[in-house]
């Protein structure tokens, strides 16, 4: 994959690197990939429905933020909300969503699969990343939900996986910060792990300095009017628990610029 002028998606992430950290951005729409790059991200994972945690997006918002931004896209494959113990049909829709979104430029993937007793489902993942290829692989939350960390690293490490995105199997990666500095001093090197899950410009310093990560994951997201000047308030078109009908969110370029800066600041 190359970006305009032909350099190379690898030299923009070293490029990235060399300030010695990486800003993720989770996105759902072509709004927030936009901003999310214009305040300084290194990367982009896209989803649809962050409401839910994120799941797989269409091919025609892969295709539209491509055509939009030139940092890296990452693409959630994950077929459903809820738990990550698939069904065999879920599965095959799985392996047909990595191959879609190979062909649609994707540059990486994002997935994660357990067994029914908290552990990762190797069998199934060495399954998907056999697809992935060659494309880099980040194993997601469902990270945060094994029954022993430790050892789910070390076989996420002997699958091949690029990272880790967790919160240190906490609430958020501000309460896991203990478990990911332990992640990181396990791992050595051998996988990034990435903090992520309630990620703020108010505890940020705090969770890079105190977990040693060189990259970071964060939604960094506002509130946004909608514009439609007629409102029925009797519908909505989600279940109870549904964000506000007339209420959007997405990333916020200052947000993301000024957790850039207290990035740069602090490593």
């Amino acid at each position: 994959m190359h970006l305009e002028g032909g350099r190379s998606y690898e030299w923009f992430e070293v490029d990235v690197m060399s300030e010695g950290f990486l800003m993720e951005v989770c996105v759902d729409s072509v709004e927030s990939a936009i901003n999310a790059e214009r305040g300084g991200a290194g990367r982009i994972e896209l989803c649809s429905s962050l409401l839910e945690g994120g799941i797989t997006p269409s091919v025609g918002l892969l295709q539209v933020v491509k055509e939009n931004v030139q940092i890296p896209v990452y693409v959630m494959i994950r077929p459903r909300g809820g738990d990550f113990l698939y069904t065999d049909r879920e599965v095959e829709v799985m392996r047909r969503d990595v191959e879609l979104m190979k062909i649609h430029r994707a540059d990486g993937l994002v997935l994660g699969a357990l067994t029914e007793d908290g552990r990762v489902d190797a069998e199934l993942c060495m399954e998907l990343l056999a697809v992935c290829r060659p494309l880099p692989v980040t194993f997601h939350r469902a990270f945060d939900m094994v029954h022993d960390p430790s050892v789910a690293l070390e076989t996420l490490v002997s699958l091949g996986f690029e990272r880790i995105l967790t919160s240190g199997c906490d609430s958020s990666a501000l309460e896991g910060l203990p478990l990911i500095k332990r992640l990181v001093e396990q791992a050595k090197g051998r996988i990034i792990i990435m903090p992520g899950g309630g990620i703020t410009e108010r505890n940020l310093q705090r969770i890079l300095e105190g977990s040693g990560a060189q990259e970071f994951h964060c939604s960094a997201r506002s509130g946004k009017d909608s514009a439609m000047k007629f409102r029925n308030s009797s519908v909505n078109m989600g279940a109870s628990l549904s964000a506000p009908e007339y209420s959007l969110k997405v990333a916020d370029v200052a947000k993301v610029r000024t957790l850039n800066a207290i990035a740069k600041n602090t490593l």
